[in-house]
């Protein structure tokens, strides 16, 4: 079942790479604590990710496992933007799979997400998030929370060392009318603005190619400094993320397939600037 995979998923981040390296070192989980004056609970905690994590109690971990330099730099970083990205925790009506999606995106430091059907959430205005779940029936009072968490998670985009981010859409994504075709415009100008980025790719996948393997479903794909490569994978009721070498092999090669018969960077956001300019007409 999905949530089967998702405990290895959440302890993968910060949490996880401060557990891989008390383990390291052979020093039990107690005596750290203890060390620290911490509750066990407290670490425990925070190595599975339950927990939020305070750069402050990183730098004291970090000292009892001797580590200095750039190493210590970077998970000093990682603390940072998981205080910066807490915010999701506050927001009701999150899936658990929502809310470990978030964890990762904030993480990683390359996202691959190909879309056949909706604009992915890192490039949603709020009028298309709302006009999406409207669509699809979303009640109001989740709605809210939806579009706030979407809206939120956008800000890994802008950060000082950002992941980057190649979006791989079907053009059908940009023909679909979700709240009109102003606001379809007004989304279709955010990509190619979104595109101008250093960090961020576009391509999009013409109708005339006919059939491709991305025909049935969308997938991201999160790449990590350190840890496994995640997969994951969304359903109306459930989201799967996926770890095994094999799989995350597999959506490797489908998204080159994607890319290979995709427009290139260029000629997809002079292709989105023309379809732009066909809802502004109507």
């Amino acid at each position: 079942m999905p949530k089967a995979s998702q405990p290895t998923v959440v302890g993968r981040g910060l949490g996880g790479e401060l557990r891989d390296l008390r383990e390291s070192r052979k020093l039990p989980l107690r005596r750290v604590a203890i060390r620290l004056g911490w509750q066990p609970s407290k670490l425990s905690r925070m190595e599975t990710g339950i927990q939020g994590i305070l750069a402050a109690d990183v730098a004291s971990l970090l000292v009892i496992y001797g580590i200095t330099g750039d190493e210590r730099k970077r998970l000093l970083g990682m603390a940072e933007r998981s205080a910066e990205t807490g915010w999701w925790e506050a927001i009701g009506g999150l899936s658990d799979e929502s809310r470990t999606l978030i964890r990762l995106e904030a993480e990683a430091t390359s996202v691959v997400n190909w879309e056949p059907l909706l604009v992915p959430g890192l490039l949603q205005i709020p009028d298309y998030t709302q006009a999406v779940m409207v669509g699809c029936g979303v009640p109001a009072d989740e709605a809210e929370g939806r579009v706030a968490a979407r809206l939120g998670r956008q800000a890994i985009l802008s950060r000082a060392t950002p992941p980057t981010l190649h979006a791989l859409l079907d053009e059908m994504v940009l023909r679909r009318v979700l709240g009109g075709h102003r606001v379809m415009a007004r989304q279709l100008r955010h990509l190619i603005e979104a595109a101008e980025r250093p960090n961020v790719t576009l391509q999009v996948v013409p109708l005339a190619v006919g059939g491709h393997t991305g025909l049935d479903g969308s997938f991201a794909l999160f790449d990590f400094p350190r840890n496994r490569s995640v997969v994951y994978l969304d359903h109306k009721l459930a989201g799967l993320f996926l770890e095994e070498a094999p799989q995350v092999a597999h959506f490797r090669r489908e998204a080159d397939r994607l890319a290979e018969v995709a427009l290139s960077p260029v000629d997809s956001v002079e292709f989105v600037a023309r379809v732009a300019t066909e809802h502004e007409r109507e």
